[in-house]
């Protein structure tokens, strides 16, 4: 149940759509809208919006490759859609489609869509800028097709077609997001942040923050957003520091980068938002 965005995602959030929902619920905030400053896979922003629990979500992220993805499967579905039906699962193709991000200004944003699409599902972890799933000479136990089943992933671009309308996409840093954007969005609208991790941030993605970064966009959200929002991070003493004054939550979360370990995380809340009461967010995975 919370695999409907198309992308992996290093760290994605869809595991946690369900303490969300309770958010929702018990903030009055069903049936309005969803907000992620950082979009990235959209994991619970897909969810939610499929499943009817927001009429509507704004997605955000500076990733210029991320964000042509979004616009492309929704402004040319079927185009993208055939795209995934034909083009050959191949380490050349795969050079050809490293080209293209390496290169992007020379490529149209659809390109840039599908080409972040194919690393996404190729590489390991998702990440768009490491190597390919069973290497370059295809030796490891697993080949660089291993996450790419087109019939499933057709799929689940074929179902967002029909909330496109539901959809609005952009391409902003989050604190210029915050500053420009967040003001004009209906006051009924649940925000959540996803900043890149304090710790792993540098090696799982290319805007990845340094700590001055992390001190303005906690300062920003603490200051200036006047919608309920929730924030998530990896828990480490530097970023609880910064939401010291915030209502806040732990839990452990499994990741799978590289290699698989157990990490914790902490999420943070705006004073206004009423917030469940749960063993922890991922708790709610086994119900």
């Amino acid at each position: 149940m919370y695999f409907k965005t198309p992308l992996r995602y290093p760290g994605g959030k869809g595991k946690l759509t369900d303490f969300v929902k309770l958010i929702l619920a018990q903030n009055n905030l069903i049936g309005g809208e969803y907000i992620e400053p950082y979009a990235g896979g959209a994991g619970i922003a897909i969810n939610l919006l499929l499943d009817g629990y927001v009429r509507h979500v704004h997605l955000n992220d500076l990733n210029r490759s991320v964000y042509s993805f979004w616009r492309a499967i929704f402004e040319s579905t079927e185009q993208f859609c055939n795209k995934i039906s034909n083009t050959p699962i191949t380490m050349h193709e795969w050079c050809l489609q490293k080209e293209i991000q390496l290169n992007p200004s020379k490529h149209s944003l659809f390109d840039l869509g599908f080409s972040t699409f194919f690393l996404n599902r190729t590489n390991r972890s998702g990440i768009i800028r490491a190597g390919v799933i069973g290497g370059k000479k295809q030796d490891g136990a697993w080949r660089l097709d291993a996450r790419f089943n087109r019939g499933e992933l057709v799929e689940r671009i074929q179902a967002l077609k029909a909330f496109r309308k539901q959809v609005s996409l952009y391409n902003f840093d989050a604190a210029a997001f915050v500053q420009q954007v967040l003001p004009t969005l209906p006051c009924d609208a649940l925000v959540y942040f996803d900043p890149p991790y304090f710790v792993k941030g540098h090696g799982l993605y290319e805007n990845h923050y340094s700590l001055a970064d992390h001190e303005k966009i906690a300062e920003l959200v603490q200051a200036k957003v006047k919608h309920p929002w929730l924030v998530s991070y990896d828990h480490v003493a530097e970023i609880c520091s910064l939401y010291a004054k915030c209502g806040s939550l732990t839990y452990s979360v499994s990741y799978s980068a590289q290699a698989r370990y157990r990490g914790a995380e902490a999420m943070f809340f705006s004073r206004s938002l009423c917030i469940p009461v749960v063993d922890s967010p991922t708790s709610l995975m086994a119900a």
